[in-house]
């Protein structure tokens, strides 16, 4: 019997086989997977910015691109997965609020898919797909059996990537 974790805004978990790990109300916010398909160990991070360095209050690591990614990495390998065998996967990043002008609030979406990108490049963990931008909100989950991961939103079609 598997289970479903739960991950919400601003926090992450790691789940295996046979578990689902989930997050709801991913808009501008990006959720990232990690899996190792030997061990069928994965967790997931759901962030809501780019970047730690620009604020003041980093209590919450999970709530930025690069510390989260970096403390979800840190718990997958402890969890027993391998980091040479991590692929990663994400959905989000979408673009909300139509701002006028180059606002960066309107464009945090598009920043926030942006920094998880040079984050993996930097761990060296490769990108294999992603569903960001657009302008709607997405629920995903990460099905650590198949490591299939599963994208959904309201009037679409399920997406599995």
């Amino acid at each position: 019997m598997s289970q479903v974790i739960k991950v919400g805004m601003a926090d992450l978990n790691i789940c295996k086989s046979p578990d689902i790990i989930t997050t709801i109300g991913l808009g501008s916010c990006i959720g990232l997977t990690f899996y190792d398909p030997v061990t069928k160990v994965g967790g997931m991070v759901h962030y809501m910015l780019p970047d730690s360095t620009q604020m003041r209050n980093k209590s919450n690591v999970a709530k930025f691109a690069d510390t989260g990614i970096e403390e979800l990495l840190k718990k997958v390998i402890a969890a027993g997965a391998s980091k040479s065998r991590l692929v990663a996967k994400m959905a989000g990043g979408a673009r909300m609020f139509e701002m006028s002008g180059l606002s960066d609030v309107g464009n945090i979406g598009a920043r926030n898919a942006e920094a998880a990108k040079k984050k993996l490049q930097e761990l060296g963990i490769r990108l294999l797909a992603s569903d960001t931008g657009l302008n709607y909100g997405r629920t995903v989950e990460l099905h650590c059996e198949t490591g299939e991961f599963y994208i959904k939103a309201v009037g679409k079609p399920i997406k599995i990537i």
